[in-house]
């Protein structure tokens, strides 16, 4: 079974090249993982499911751009999947970029080694699809590493300016009383308009802080974990968007049961059925689940007019519609969608071209408990 972003479980279309290849891929991660844990200091003591982030998905999106006519010409074709690894990267580890980068050449390693040691061997044009997939990676992963932790700079300057507010307030308050007393001396009166004069320059100052840094502050959503059965709330919706007839609804793969936010989970599957169901061509709309590496993929997936690659990340900005002309657009649902995986530990990966239809991916570790409220 494949893990590509694309939802092609079953491998359609693939060579046998790429079939070979997805059969390897829990050798190759294996062999990344404990050479990654071995050489990477950060990565030691990072639980398994963290370690692995969106690795695996990431492996058979470059096993599936080894097929030549497949509509997948490098790992990262119509998907943000190496953006959404440097994301996580910077949200749940200590990493810097220099660990990120690191990642991918122990990737390269392991990818190399377990071809040699298997006796496969790919052709020039195989070898071209796999160096630059990984070039292309490293640059996007640490593009969006760099821009989640400036992010991070932002919210703390803004909570510290935000704090400062209250005992500059109680200063200019004292010296105001202190500058209506008639009883002060003429070096005290001076002194107290030097304070009040000061205290108005530092609160000004706040102020035009907080107003550059007035951004979304994206803090994880407050969750109620236990045991889910993941399953039965993706058969649920599928059923109420079949009893409404606003769409054909089919769920596919295997039963899932796990540790998440049910409430959270269950709006989050809502939100990106009804954007398959808007966008889409009328075609059915499919949910599909799978597990891997303690990892959890639910993808839903929808035909129609692909997502344009300037907007695989615009379309989670909060109150961001893409489509004018739609009755209700993108707005908080897509927003809503990233912060439930953010909170459970995990990404969404988005994967959109003509040839294969719109697929979005949560991609969480299979028991949450440990990492909700870790995303930074």
């Amino acid at each position: 079974m494949t893990l590509a972003t694309d939802q092609n479980s079953d491998g359609r279309g693939l060579s046998s090249m790429s079939r070979r290849l997805i059969a390897l891929r829990d050798d190759v991660i294996a062999r990344w993982s404990q050479q990654t844990r071995a050489n990477v200091d950060l990565a030691r003591r990072l639980p398994y499911p963290i370690l692995i982030n969106t690795l695996p998905i990431f492996y058979d999106n470059l096993a599936q751009a080894m097929t030549p006519d497949y509509p997948r010409a490098m790992a990262d074709s119509h998907a943000n999947i190496a953006g959404v690894h440097g994301d996580e990267r910077a949200r749940m580890t200590s990493y810097g970029p220099e660990q990120v980068i690191h990642e991918y050449q122990l990737f390269r390693d392991a990818f190399i080694h377990v071809m040699t040691e298997k006796g496969i061997e790919l052709d020039a044009a195989q070898w071209s699809v796999f160096q630059t997939s990984i070039d292309r990676a490293v640059r996007e992963a640490v593009k969006n590493f760099t821009e989640v932790h400036q992010s991070l700079r932002h919210r703390i300057a803004a909570a510290l300016s935000h704090d400062m507010r209250g005992p500059l307030s109680v200063i200019m308050n004292g010296a105001s009383v202190l500058s209506l007393r008639a009883d002060t001396s003429e070096q005290s009166r001076l002194t107290t308009a030097r304070i009040l004069e000061n205290g108005k320059r530092l609160n000004d100052m706040v102020e035009e802080l907080l107003e550059a840094l007035s951004i979304d502050q994206q803090q994880d959503l407050p969750l109620a974990i236990e045991r889910t059965d993941l399953t039965a709330i993706s058969k649920a919706v599928c059923r109420e968007i079949n009893d409404s007839g606003a769409a054909i609804c089919e769920l596919t793969g295997e039963s899932v049961v796990g540790y998440w936010c049910p409430n959270s989970m269950r709006r989050a599957i809502e939100n990106l059925t009804g954007n398959a169901i808007k966008y889409g061509d009328g075609g059915p709309i499919r949910i599909h689940l799978v597990q891997a590496h303690e990892r959890i993929m639910l993808s839903v997936h929808n035909s129609g007019a692909p997502i344009a690659s300037a907007n695989r990340e615009r379309i989670f900005e909060y109150l961001r519609r893409e489509d004018s002309d739609k009755a209700s657009g993108w707005g908080i649902g897509l927003p809503f969608v990233r912060s439930v995986a953010h909170s459970h530990g995990g990404s969404v990966v988005v994967d959109s071209a003509p040839e294969t239809g719109t697929t979005f991916t949560i991609d969480v570790p299979l028991d949450s408990r440990p990492f909700a409220g870790m995303s930074n």
